[in-house]
């Protein structure tokens, strides 16, 4: 049982993800009017890319530049290539996060659109006046 709460208390940052991709998912999923909607979506997307980061994290590691003179001591420095962090899950995570905002601003316009000719964003109201017509 020790070794159980050892484990979870080493990786609590993944637990943390967790907790907020489900708070992301019930938003989306419970809620009914569509900002709120919206927020969850934004939630779960962060939940993500901070999943996507951590895993990126090395201890001890330095970032994928080669230090020191550019002479011998950088071809022997570029073999330890372990000393290194990956950059890869940082840099697509920056797409991520670009593509996210896009789409949360798209989402919005189109909520602001809706509510316009609907006076409202709940999304029962929505569905009730679009099957009236």
């Amino acid at each position: 049982m020790t070794d159980f709460l050892a484990l979870i208390a080493a990786k609590y940052n993944y637990w943390l993800y967790i907790v907020l991709m489900m708070i992301g998912l019930y938003a989306m999923i419970a809620k009914n009017n569509l900002i709120k909607k919206l927020v969850g979506m934004n939630i779960f997307q962060t939940a993500i890319i901070l999943f996507y980061v951590s895993i990126g994290f090395k201890h001890d590691a330095t970032i994928p530049i080669i230090q020191g003179d550019h002479g011998h001591g950088a071809a022997h420095a570029a073999i330890k290539a372990a000393d290194y962090i990956n950059p890869l899950p940082h840099v697509l995570m920056l797409t991520a996060i670009v593509v996210s905002v896009a789409t949360f601003g798209v989402a919005m316009a189109l909520c602001v659109k809706i509510y316009q000719r609907y006076q409202t964003l709940e999304e029962d109201e929505l569905r009730m006046r679009l099957s009236e017509k």
